[in-house]
């Protein structure tokens, strides 16, 4: 069974409510729960690319990534769980893993189980919760990866215009 039904959720997937880039991360990690993310999409064998503004590199180890300079460009990683949704993580700080996805790759069942999918990788490679908030909403997740759960839940009731 799905962790969540496109029926009860699609509002958080509508660009004009969430933004088209709604935030999720994963509060509270450390450098080493950063690699596991980078060695998770090795071991997944998901299509990956990392850059540091407009050069495209091999992917680095985390340290390195996390090490960069504050005045520094901030790197970003494309991860493409499957073909047609992209996952983009950036390496803001050491102490949460920040990434997007485009609402608009999410539409109906199919993408939704995919996109659950995924924040159960993240999830349970971390035993962490991963949370997705309203783009530019910090703090007000709307749904996310429960970890004592093991699955992913909603964290508030609907949106309404």
């Amino acid at each position: 069974m799905a962790d969540l039904q496109w029926d009860d959720v699609k509002c958080f997937f509508d660009p004009d409510l969430m933004g088209s880039l709604p935030d999720l991360r994963v509060p509270g990690v450390s450098v080493e729960d950063w690699q596991a993310v980078l060695d998770l999409v090795a071991e997944r064998g998901w299509q990956c690319q990392y850059s540091e503004g407009e050069t495209v590199l091999p992917v680095p180890r985390a340290e390195i990534v996390l090490s960069r300079p504050a005045d520094a460009e901030c790197p970003n990683l494309r991860v493409w769980p499957t073909a047609d949704v992209l996952v983009i993580f950036r390496f803001h700080a050491d102490d949460e893993v920040d990434f997007d996805v485009d609402v608009r790759e999410l539409q109906g069942q199919e993408r939704l189980d995919v996109f659950c999918g995924f924040l159960r990788e993240i999830g349970r490679r971390l035993g962490k919760r991963v949370l997705m908030e309203p783009e530019g909403a910090r703090g007000h997740p709307v749904l996310g990866f429960d970890a004592e759960a093991d699955r992913v839940v909603l964290l508030t009731g609907p949106l309404v215009r």
